[in-house]
């Protein structure tokens, strides 16, 4: 089921750089998040509207300097073309809330050889108890 909020309804439940980014289809700087560098097991969650998006075990170091996933779980994330600042690249939204997350770039590890290049302040991490 999709989620539709208002801008204000978004902008009450998340941090203005988590609204910039999400809502405004921003982005964090490299290094700064506190995911891109997290090795614990578990699941990766929408910040917005909390849907499963990654598995810590498809998350690799890709030197980016934000989170990085070869996959998504099936059917979480939406890919959209994004022609914005003088590229084109695949933006990847969440199925559930349409949030922006990030880009996903063909130049991953196998077994897929994608990229999900997503920033931490999009995300919410749920250990493995």
């Amino acid at each position: 089921m999709k989620v539709v909020k208002t801008e204000q309804e978004w902008r009450e439940q998340l941090s203005p750089e988590a609204f910039a980014v999400c809502r405004q289809h921003g982005t964090e700087a490299p290094f700064s998040g506190k995911y891109y560098d997290n090795k614990a097991a578990g699941i990766y969650k929408c910040i917005c509207c909390g849907a499963p998006l990654f598995e810590s075990s498809t998350k690799f170091d890709s030197g980016t300097g934000w989170p990085s996933y070869y996959e998504a779980i099936e059917d979480a994330v939406t890919e959209v073309k994004d022609m914005s600042h003088g590229m084109i690249r695949i933006e990847v939204r969440c199925s559930t809330c349409d949030a922006h997350l990030g880009h996903v770039f063909p130049d991953g590890p196998e077994p897929t050889g994608m990229r999900y290049c997503i920033n931490s302040v999009c995300l919410d991490f749920e250990e493995e108890k």
